[in-house]
């Protein structure tokens, strides 16, 4: 009975899924009535939050498993249309729903560097890697490196990997929840994260993959949704015409516009490449992003629950359309934002502010005059004490930080409330799916890879699942409490973990697959070559300021307590305008990271690590014994496109 319950809710995905979407806009037309009504915002954010977490706990409930193979891979029988989306949301977390537009804003055309990264990771995805680790058959990519390299030495570096990067990853995504909670319910941004990791836990930890695989594509639909629809009805309005991207080139021509008569000179361009980054900064994050992306274990993780190596291979191309629809949708978002902060926001006298900024002052996100924007006296006693302001708030002393640009622009446009909700429904949503795809890959590493796998091969199944659910409590609350302390820096560690990433997994991943004579002690030392060069890039370039030198320019310091950026403002304002009257934030942005090596960013760590990864596999594979005839042969198999599984799970 079970097994036909299964089978006919995978073959009524798309009336569940259609009657869900329906729903979810009912609920936002009866938000806008009450709105109407006059119920207040405060309310009608609780309702939001309510709706929403409420709807993805009700999908991880009656998902709940205790089968091994449902826990871990969803029973392997996810459509690839379904897990396309699914993976869609757990990789468009809250860095590409709240900070990529406003990565952009602050960066332009250098911004792209991040769209192209993590878009053209999907195609290494598709052609190296994803259809092979699904041939395979495995829960996790510790266990393709344990069989593939024989042993437990590749499994611990593999586990040693994953749970650096994905660890960074997932606390970026509760600070996210946080801030985004803050903004919608009212509380403290601490309170707001454990409000958050509640959702977190009873989306994935009774019904592991198959609860987060549902709630995924649930969450898809309510970002997806939020995302277009401020910037759909801002087109509209202006042009008439309800499709962004056809619109952005006349966006940009009014910002011209309106730079010049605020006198600005060429702030962030959207047009002229490498204004902030030089083309080897660029063209290294674009490649650490692609790489990395092919690399991070909760993505890869989403392609072992596919019925097949074909479906496997078209469910990437699904998640690339999918993740296309935001990321072309995001440039349009980040020209429209700075159109509205020009017309609504700058040339105001203080004392006409609208009460958003203070709403986002409070929670440190933006600035006017050097100080967070908490009330009208502490910005006017701010203005006032520099020379010559005139009360009117102007373009060099209004900084509003990457994360706000998202979640801030309908309130900057004028529109109702209910769109502001919607979009901050939609980036908890995008923290949500990352933040259970993220917790499951740690907590799976830790339950199936060392207890099951290294500590008691023959416990029960029942204790399996017990042991994956405590740990997946514990990494989570351990997360929570991290980023309840506002780590600085966190856009930057998230680039971390992409660096990370691609050094230490990707050069054992495509040698596992692709070179039939690479040798577990040449694979383990890889591994360890490769992550241990990153690691150590980042952490001396970053804590240890005489090592590497700004990326700024000099234009800032590090504090020796808190080790954080020190902008020089004055240097800036009379060096390089263009920079200063953006009214930029560039602590804790990556403009802001340092360099070292030949002038790299240490966002760009893996440029380093990565090559010598792969050289140090080929070197030691040179003089270790060649893998077995019984591996070269599986090795084969496994790129056979036909055929069954090569390891089947017990």
């Amino acid at each position: 009975m079970a097994t036909e319950a299964k089978a006919d809710f995978t073959s009524n995905l798309g009336r569940i899924y259609t009657i869900y979407t329906g729903g979810f806009i009912a609920f936002v037309i009866f938000i806008a009535i009450l709105e109407r009504m006059g119920v207040p915002n405060t309310i009608l954010g609780y309702l939001f939050v309510a709706f929403t977490i409420g709807v993805y706990a009700a999908i991880g409930i009656l998902s709940r498993t205790m089968q091994v193979d449902e826990y871990y891979v969803a029973g392997r029988k996810v459509p690839s249309f379904y897990n396309g989306m699914a993976t869609a949301a757990d990789w468009m977390s809250a860095a590409s729903f709240i900070g990529m537009a406003g990565t952009l804003y602050l960066l332009g055309y250098d911004g792209l560097a991040f769209i192209l990264g993590w878009t053209g990771g999907y195609v290494l995805v598709a052609t190296l890697i994803a259809p092979y680790l699904r041939k395979f058959g495995c829960y996790t990519v510790p266990d393709f490196l344990a069989f593939r390299f024989g042993g437990n030495a590749a499994r611990i570096a593999g586990i040693v990997v994953l749970m650096s990067c994905s660890f960074t990853y997932v606390v970026a995504q509760i600070v996210g929840t946080g801030l985004i909670g803050a903004r919608l319910l009212g509380m403290s941004f601490e309170m707001a994260v454990f409000v958050g990791l509640v959702g977190i836990l009873v989306c994935s930890m009774l019904g592991g993959m198959r609860a987060v695989t549902w709630t995924q594509v649930a969450q898809y639909i309510v970002l997806i949704i939020a995302y277009l629809v401020p910037v759909v009805i801002l087109s509209t309005q202006k042009f008439g015409i309800p499709i962004p991207q056809l619109t952005y080139g006349t966006v940009l021509s009014e910002i011209q516009i309106k730079e010049a008569a605020l006198g600005v000179a060429a702030t962030a361009s959207h047009i002229v490449p490498f204004a902030r980054y030089d083309p080897l900064n660029f063209f290294a994050l674009v490649l650490c992003l692609m790489v990395g992306t092919a690399s991070l274990p909760h993505v890869l993780m989403r392609y072992f629950t596919t019925p097949s190596v074909r479906e496997a291979r078209s469910s990437v191309a699904w998640t690339l359309l999918f993740i296309f629809i935001l990321y072309f949708t995001a440039p349009a978002y980040a020209a429209f934002a700075k159109l509205e902060v020009f017309e609504n926001v700058i040339g105001k006298p203080l004392g006409q502010l609208p009460g958003w900024i203070y709403s986002y002052g409070k929670i440190g996100l933006i600035q006017i005059c050097g100080v967070n924007a908490v009330d009208v006296a502490t910005i006017t006693a701010a203005c006032g004490r520099i020379a010559g302001h005139t009360g009117v708030l102007g373009l060099a002393n209004f900084a509003i930080q990457a994360d706000a640009i998202v979640i801030a622009t309908p309130e900057i446009a004028g529109l109702p409330y209910v769109v502001s909700g919607l979009v901050a429904a939609g980036g908890l949503a995008a923290a949500l799916s990352t933040a259970d795809g993220l917790l499951l890959a740690i907590a799976n590493a830790l339950s199936h890879d060392v207890y099951s796998r290294m500590i008691n091969k023959n416990a029960p199944v029942a204790r399996k699942l017990i042991i994956a659910r405590v740990l997946l409590v514990v990494v989570a609350v351990l997360a929570a409490w991290v980023a309840s302390g506002r780590p600085a820096d966190i856009v930057a560690m998230v680039a971390w973990a992409f660096s990370l990433a691609a050094a230490g997994l990707f050069p054992a991943l495509v040698m596992g697959i692709w070179s039939k004579n690479t040798t577990s002690a040449g694979a383990v030392a890889g591994i360890w070559a490769g992550f241990l060069t990153t690691l150590v890039y980042l952490v001396v370039t970053r804590y240890f300021p005489g090592f590497g030198v700004d990326y700024l320019g000099m234009y800032s310091n590090v504090s020796p307590t808190t080790g954080r950026a020190l902008v020089d403002l004055a240097k800036i304002k009379a060096e390089t305008p263009q920079i200063f009257n953006q009214g930029m934030v560039l602590i804790n942005h990556p403009m802001a990271s340092r360099v070292g090596w030949f002038n790299v960013a240490n966002i760009s760590a893996g440029l380093f690590g990565m090559p010598v990864g792969f050289l140090t596999m080929w070197i030691v594979s040179k003089f270790t014994t060649a893998p077995s005839s019984e591996m070269q042969s599986f090795i084969d198999d496994i790129r056979r496109p036909r055929g069954a599984a090569v390891m089947i799970e017990k």
